[in-house]
């Protein structure tokens, strides 16, 4: 089961990567023959479920940034956060999906959990502490512009928002002070 698991994570974010660029249109039958190579040990049901999951989030209106002109997929990041004892803390990670706009920067990652969270107290604390992380180095990048941070659950398939108050807590947590907004 945990081998199964895995196989659908990956091939969640593998199909949230790469549809995007593919038209609208084309995507489902895409999605089905890249489920059809890489996913024989899953069984139809799951492929299906899988399938329908993914198209309901490139195709809800609310996500519409994240996979439009100019988002990218899978973005490196690397950078150093000041702390007052004087020992910067590396941040390394990849962005599963990087958005900026004129004035603001939504970053996003892929969490492919069964039974996802309902509420920001039901999630893990390492992910608001990564996406904060994140936050931090891409709001030195491209000071001025609003940073919206957000984990995607593709199974349910919904969008939350990890607000500001929370991604502070987690930086103070490490000591490290949150990039001006």
């Amino acid at each position: 089961a945990c081998k199964a698991a895995l196989l659908r994570g990956s091939l969640a974010h593998r199909l949230l990567q790469s549809l995007p660029e593919i038209a609208a249109e084309a995507r489902a039958a895409t999605a089905r023959a890249v489920l059809a190579r890489n996913a024989q040990a899953l069984p139809e049901p799951v492929r299906e479920a899988l399938l329908a999951e993914t198209l309901a989030i490139l195709d809800d209106a609310r996500f519409a940034p994240l996979f439009g002109p100019g988002s990218r997929a899978e973005v490196p990041i690397l950078g150093r956060l000041a702390r007052p004892d004087g020992q910067p803390l590396l941040v390394s990670g990849q962005v599963d999906r990087l958005a900026v706009t004129a004035d603001a920067v939504l970053i996003a990652d892929f969490k492919t959990n069964r039974g996802a969270p309902r509420t920001l107290a039901e999630v893990p604390p390492d992910y608001v502490t990564q996406l904060a992380l994140y936050a931090a180095v891409l709001g030195r990048l491209w000071p001025g512009r609003r940073i919206s941070t957000a984990l995607v659950w593709t199974e349910t398939p919904e969008l939350m928002e990890i607000p500001a108050d929370a991604r502070a807590a987690a930086l103070a947590r490490l000591g490290v002070a949150p990039a001006a907004p």
